[in-house]
């Protein structure tokens, strides 16, 4: 029997608070134990991010019916250009947030952000590299992409998961300047997983969003630093994710379930 819309929304509406509460609830657990097993945060959270993606590997591997949602991804080639949308949506992506994110730093500061900062220079460079190129590309998309989106799709659309998993995603790094730096790049990963259903896409675009951002300095972005450039760069970025939000839906083959007839549902 088919729920009556009201409770139908209200599932919805549960199921998209309580996706994330667990997984964030769990991998903040282990971080809290991880850090105090450890000492070090930068080393306890590079742990973590590998015991993430250990997890959710196998999970996809092993059970991919408990990730898999419909509809499937029509082959590549029936929407071309695919991968240079998403390549023009992630330089408005990185320019968007990075402009943002230092408007937002230079008017109000963020504390947070600059615990963050020490934190890193603590560790050193090795680590931070590894933490920053290496582990958090792949840990954090196993986890949100790997596992919270898919969770969501289950029960959810499009949109509604891709706003909830990025929100949740720039929430999770835990002050505003990273929030409004990453949010962007949360929602272009998000529409890359749901076309693609594979995770190395998304590793591959966080890495370069990662070391774009390490190696451009703060200064040679100075001039965007206002709320008129980071105005104009979310609306273009906006506007890039629309076409390229409606290029996914036109990619996708209503009810087809992804693992069906023994093809693999995730890569």
């Amino acid at each position: 029997m088919t729920a009556p819309p009201i409770t139908s929304r209200l599932l919805d509406i549960g199921w998209c608070a309580l996706v994330p509460f667990a997984v964030v609830a769990v991998y903040l657990g282990l971080g809290t134990f991880a850090v105090l097993l450890i000492g070090e945060p930068i080393i306890a959270t590079s742990v973590l991010g590998t015991l993430v993606v250990a997890l959710v590997g196998w999970v996809r591997i092993q059970r991919p019916r408990w990730l898999a949602h419909a509809p499937a991804p029509r082959p590549e080639p029936q929407i071309p250009h695919f991968g240079w949308s998403v390549l023009g949506c992630a330089v408005l992506a990185f320019l968007a947030g990075q402009s943002l994110a230092l408007w937002i730093h230079i008017t109000a500061g963020s504390a947070g952000f600059d615990a963050s900062n020490q934190t890193r220079h603590a560790a050193g460079a090795l680590a931070t590299l590894l933490l920053t190129l290496v582990v958090a590309p792949a840990g954090e998309e196993a986890l949100f992409r790997g596992l919270i989106y898919p969770l969501l799709r289950k029960r959810v659309r499009i949109l509604t998961s891709t706003l909830v998993s990025a929100m949740v995603f720039g929430l999770l790094h835990g002050n505003i300047v990273q929030f409004a730096g990453t949010l962007p790049l949360a929602v272009l990963l998000a529409l890359v997983y749901e076309r693609t259903r594979a995770l190395w896409h998304c590793v591959g675009l966080h890495l370069g969003f990662n070391l774009t951002a390490t190696l451009v300095p703060a200064q040679a972005l100075g001039a965007l630093a206002n709320p008129v450039s980071a105005v104009l760069l979310c609306l273009a970025f906006a506007g890039c994710v629309v076409g390229l939000y409606r290029r996914v839906i036109a990619g996708t083959e209503p009810g087809a379930v992804p693992g069906a007839g023994g093809e693999p549902a995730m890569r």
